[in-house]
């Protein structure tokens, strides 16, 4: 194989992978709400949601995470009318880097 050609074949795998790699601040997000969120939510790319009413993170679609109020609830205390989920508070940076992260992730449905 030519160096030319082992070079191609490794730029294209590079750029095929990197399509999920997450920057500094999704990671940060992603440790976050793997530490609070995931005894009850599917956090990563896959997987099922440990209690059943907790939805998959990677299905709160682009109205949610786009919603401007979205990361500011997060600074003043998230809470649902669900029982079973603790209420939450993140700083600026963090709300930032979850709200990052979760729009990172998010699989949206094929188009028709």
């Amino acid at each position: 194989m030519t160096r030319r050609a082992a070079y191609a074949v490794l730029l294209l795998a590079m750029t095929s992978s990197s399509s999920h790699a997450l920057d500094s601040e999704q990671r940060r997000g992603k440790v976050l709400l793997q530490r609070l969120c995931s005894r009850c939510h599917a956090v990563g790319l896959t997987g099922a949601s440990p209690h059943a009413d907790a939805p998959p993170f990677r299905t709160f679609g682009d109205r949610k995470l786009y919603d401007d109020d979205f990361a500011q609830r997060l600074q003043t205390g998230l809470s649902t009318i669900h029982k079973d989920m603790p209420s939450f508070q993140f700083d600026r940076g963090d709300a930032e880097a979850v709200v990052n992260y979760l729009k990172a992730i998010q699989v949206h449905a094929k188009q028709r």
